[in-house]
């Protein structure tokens, strides 16, 4: 069983198209701002990547589709 307070975040992450690339971003961009630097422009880069992941989500209609059966392409003959 999942812990009950990231049991949302992997519900949320579980949407996204790569979640696994938006964790990775997210946390270069962490990383980034720990880091103090003199030029700011990849903070931004980063940060707007991550944001432009975690809107990208997959389509509904590709989350509830069921596989065909064995054998079945999907042309009725």
């Amino acid at each position: 069983m999942a812990n009950p307070l990231f049991a949302p975040l992997l519900r949320w992450l579980a949407t996204l198209r790569f979640p696994k690339l938006f964790m990775v971003i997210a946390g270069l961009f962490l990383v980034d701002l720990a880091i103090p630097n003199f030029v700011p422009w990849d903070d931004i880069a980063l940060g707007l990547a991550t944001l432009l992941l975690a809107r990208w989500k997959t389509h509904r209609s590709a989350r509830t589709a069921t596989p065909p059966a064995h054998g079945d392409d999907g042309t009725g003959r």
